[in-house]
């Protein structure tokens, strides 16, 4: 049994470790240690990696029980792959003085998708037990 959820796991955190990172280089930077300081880009740093942790863990756990339930790799390829993209895009498009982007908007459908495809999968699993 291949363990494809796991694969997308990995590229998922070390995308996480690098927000992260882009996160933590600021925080020297300005000499912020708790919150945003009132730097604006650190706000928006924040915010990036904040949203990556609000998204992932849900998705990812999603993708897993799907595939542990029975779902095709085409299945578990289609949900990784689009929230991969979506969490490459939705960094891209997050400022603060421009609250529609088309990368924010298309990160967190693709995202949404992602879940999407992993729920429908989980429920048809259970229906066809």
């Amino acid at each position: 049994m291949t363990n494809l959820t796991g694969l997308y796991a990995v590229a998922l955190a070390l995308m996480m470790i690098g927000l992260s990172a882009y996160v933590s280089a600021l925080r020297a930077k300005t000499g912020t240690a708790i919150l945003d300081g009132g730097h604006i880009a650190l706000a928006e740093r924040i915010r990036r990696h904040g949203n990556f942790i609000e998204n992932v863990p849900m998705a990812l756990l999603l993708m897993a029980f799907a595939e542990s339930g029975g779902t095709a790799s085409l299945w578990i390829h289609s949900a990784g792959l689009s929230l991969v993209a979506g969490r490459i895009l939705h960094p891209l498009g997050l400022f603060h003085d421009k609250p529609v982007t088309f990368a924010r908007i298309a990160g967190g459908s693709l995202s949404w998708l992602s879940m999407l495809i992993s729920m429908i999968n989980i429920v048809i699993n259970q229906w066809a037990a």
